[in-house]
């Protein structure tokens, strides 16, 4: 059991390195040149095989997602793997009945495959998913400090941020081409979407309250500068891409949240300042 820890702690100090050290290139590179390739398989100024590359979509999301999974590697125990199981269960369940049924995103399909497909639902959801809403979960914990520790402030902000993340998503979604809704009064997005990501940021806060150990999470959110980068990410790819389609809108949300992401006082380096990547 021992030597099995030790392997572990060697794994997750290695990854942190591999973070560290390459945070500029993780948070604001990749996210750039995804954008742009985006952008040119939406404008039909690439063809195969980079036109909406299902292998290099999922590849570049994994990319950004990997200060996200350095971040809550040492925290995972048995407990709170269990929990991201039971989100990834949700995840893969409430996506599989809203392709099916409309409910309770709205009528919507996927108009390119994000990787494999298995009945109209990526394989690859929870890698799209289960950050959008750990990441709104950290933030809150991070931006209210000790107010987050009372369970209804803590589900009112994570609710809130969740839908300000998807208020700059889908609509940069639809533009791009990754899903369309049937009918929608946001930027063809209908308000039965946002509905239905108030029900998943609920189950979410839930589930993790029940099952990761909240000291832990707040130790290492206090040590791990990079913990919340995959924001980053997503605000330089999806604030490119609507503001390229002029969706104004969400363009000043991501300003928003950026905003936010800014109070923790840990992003300097995306002004320029990567000679240290641990401050």
């Amino acid at each position: 059991m021992a030597a099995e820890t030790a392997t572990r702690r060697r794994i997750e100090a290695r990854l942190d390195d591999l973070v560290a050290d390459n945070r500029f290139t993780i948070a604001v590179v990749f996210p750039v040149v995804g954008a742009l390739l985006l952008l040119a398989s939406a404008e039909a100024l690439v063809g195969p095989p980079l036109r909406y590359n299902p292998a290099l979509i999922l590849l570049g999301t994994i990319v950004m997602r990997l200060p996200l999974v350095a971040g809550l590697a040492p925290v995972l125990d048995r407990r709170a793997s269990l929990g991201l199981a039971v989100l990834v269960a949700y995840a893969f369940g409430i996506e599989l009945i809203g392709v099916t049924t409309g409910w309770p995103y709205g009528t919507f399909e996927y108009t390119i495959a994000l990787g494999p497909m298995l009945a109209g639902v990526p394989l690859g959801l929870p890698v799209f998913f289960l950050p959008l809403v750990l990441n709104s979960y950290l933030l809150c914990l991070l931006v209210l400090g000790d107010a987050a520790r009372r369970r209804t402030i803590r589900l009112v902000a994570v609710i809130a941020t969740v839908l300000l993340v998807d208020l700059v998503l889908d609509p940069g979604a639809v533009a791009i081409g990754f899903w369309s809704y049937g009918e929608g009064v946001y930027y063809g997005v209908p308000v039965s979407n946002y509905l239905g990501w108030v029900l998943s940021a609920t189950v979410t806060v839930f589930v993790l309250d029940i099952t990761f150990d909240r000291t832990a999470l707040y130790a290492r959110l206090d040590e791990c500068g990079f913990m919340l980068d995959d924001l980053v990410s997503f605000v330089v790819l999806w604030g490119g891409i609507n503001a390229y389609f002029g969706n104004w809108v969400p363009v000043g949300l991501a300003l928003v949240l950026a905003g936010g992401l800014l109070k923790t006082d840990r992003f300097d380096f995306a002004v320029g300042s990567v000679s240290d990547s641990r401050f």
